[in-house]
């Protein structure tokens, strides 16, 4: 049996003649399976990276907060926007010709990022940056669709869940550890550090295209649908209406175009619905099928994905900020600090598998109210030892939290596309990180609104404890929601 394809006969009914095989052909080996990951990680770092990067941006740049929130916003929001497009782009032209593409072009947006002279040339690569990610990302989860099946995918799944957890709780750890050590000092100076996080890209893209190359199999949809352009542009105008102001509007001052945008949100989002329904009744292909959101698995799923990104991506910017500016943490560690919760989530994530064919579903309910102790440990960690906090008595709720994290979001990505077929597996691996990246932004602009706005009358540690009890809302739904999951997971 050749590792990169696997010949089967199949009768006019569908069903596959001669031996029986548990994944399809082409396959996606171990060398193609760390190659894609190693792809999805790189744009969930990138997203976080900056946090711990954003006070060193603003002494070297001055960039002032408005500017600084577009470097973090502006990365999110073409990320989010674009990745349903890029999903379905994959299915069309071949998704290891997408995934490279995506991956040079994440590579030289790295690079214009940190060689960047000015704020707004920042912002400009970073919004080069999201698009190139959402060219990259959709096509892991299609690949790994497409070229797995069986026992390995439901591995390469749980994989790919770890991967993005670890990713996003690693990124502000590395962000922290390279701008205090600043390997580039020699040649950029103070703004080594900053410069660093986003040029330490550069090299992994690189090793990351000879990689691809030698081991991702290419694979596409046998019915490739051309692009639904209505769909898309009322898709990215929906998203950037709700988004945009909740991030840029705390840091602007609230202007008109704020509110005038968020009075807009429901009408686009009201006329993508209409859009994409009238296309299904038509015949046509649309953005996001309605049929897709008719699968229970995938539409149960993501009702869990949005409170647990948004929970998630509020409480990595929070913390951030509040270890650095109200504990005068350095960002080495301010970023350690998440060290433990990095550890937990990828044990949990290993025992994971395991774990759901012993009690299906419930794992994800089991890791929520783990994680509800691990918000609730933390709260009066914060309580009672501010601001003499340190890394050691972080350590417990970190650990905590982490684990929790670690039994839901590997499950819930295996749980979300477990009945997607194959052919539409770009499209749902779009939809889906599309939700998380989207919730995860919109996380970063409701929770950190709340703090920043709390921090001037209540003070840092209050600000930060009213901060965790809203998040414990969202880890309190999601373990609810859990309850509705399917309780067997293929």
């Amino acid at each position: 049996m050749s590792e990169s394809r696997v010949l089967t006969t199949t009768s006019s009914t569908g069903a596959t003649a001669g031996a029986r095989y548990d994944h399809p052909s082409p396959v996606l080996g171990a060398l193609g399976l760390f190659t894609v990951l190693l792809g999805a990680a790189l744009p969930l770092i990138d997203f976080f990276i900056v946090n711990v990067a954003l006070p060193t941006i603003d002494h070297d740049l001055a960039a002032g907060p408005a500017l600084l929130e577009l470097v973090v916003a502006g990365y999110g929001l073409s990320y989010a926007v674009l990745l349903v497009l890029g999903g379905r782009l994959g299915d069309m032209a071949g998704r290891r010709r997408l995934f490279l593409a995506g991956m040079a072009a994440f590579g030289l947006t790295s690079l214009a990022c940190g060689l960047a002279p000015d704020a707004w040339t920042l912002v400009g690569a970073r919004v080069a940056q999201g698009a190139a990610a959402a060219l990259m990302l959709p096509q892991v989860l299609a690949t790994i669709q497409s070229a797995t099946a069986g026992h390995r995918r439901a591995r390469a799944m749980s994989l790919y869940g770890a991967t993005a957890g670890l990713s996003m709780v690693a990124g502000q750890i590395l962000g922290g550890v390279l701008v205090s050590a600043a390997p580039l000092a020699s040649v950029f100076g103070e703004s080594a550090g900053w410069r660093s996080v986003f040029l330490v890209n550069v090299p992994v893209a690189a090793v990351g295209l000879v990689l691809a190359a030698r081991s991702v199999p290419e694979t596409r949809s046998d019915r490739p649908a051309p692009v639904d352009i209505p769909g898309t542009v009322l898709l990215a105008v929906s998203l950037v209406t709700l988004l945009a102001p909740l991030t840029e509007g705390r840091a602007a001052g609230w202007p008109l175009w704020t509110w005038v945008s968020l009075g807009l949100f429901p009408f686009a989002a009201y006329a993508f619905c209409r859009v994409e329904l009238r296309a299904d009744a038509l015949g046509r292909v649309p953005l996001v099928p309605p049929s897709l959101l008719r699968l229970r698995s995938l539409r149960r799923g993501l009702a869990l994905v949005v409170p647990f990104s948004i929970a998630f991506g509020g409480f990595m910017f929070v913390i951030a900020v509040a270890l650095q500016q109200g504990l005068a943490m350095g960002p080495a560690s301010a970023g350690l600090s998440l060290a433990p919760m990095a550890a937990a989530f990828f044990a949990a994530s290993l025992a994971g598998p395991r774990l759901v064919r012993r009690f299906g579903s419930r794992v994800v309910t089991a890791g929520g109210l783990i994680q509800t102790v691990g918000v609730v440990l933390l709260v009066a960690t914060v309580w009672r030892a501010w601001p003499d906090l340190g890394l050691l008595g972080l350590l417990p709720a970190m650990a905590v939290a982490g684990f929790g994290q670690g039994l839901q979001l590997p499950v819930l990505f295996r749980i979300v596309l477990s009945d997607v077929p194959a052919d539409r597996a770009g499209v749902g691996g779009g939809v889906m990180t599309t939700t998380q990246q989207a919730s995860l932004a919109l996380g970063v602009a409701t929770f950190g609104t709340l703090f920043l706005a709390l921090v001037p009358g209540s003070g840092m540690r209050d600000a930060l404890i009213v901060t965790l009890l809203a998040q414990l809302s969202a880890v309190v739904l999601t373990t609810l929601l859990s309850l509705r999951l399917p309780r067997a997971i293929g």
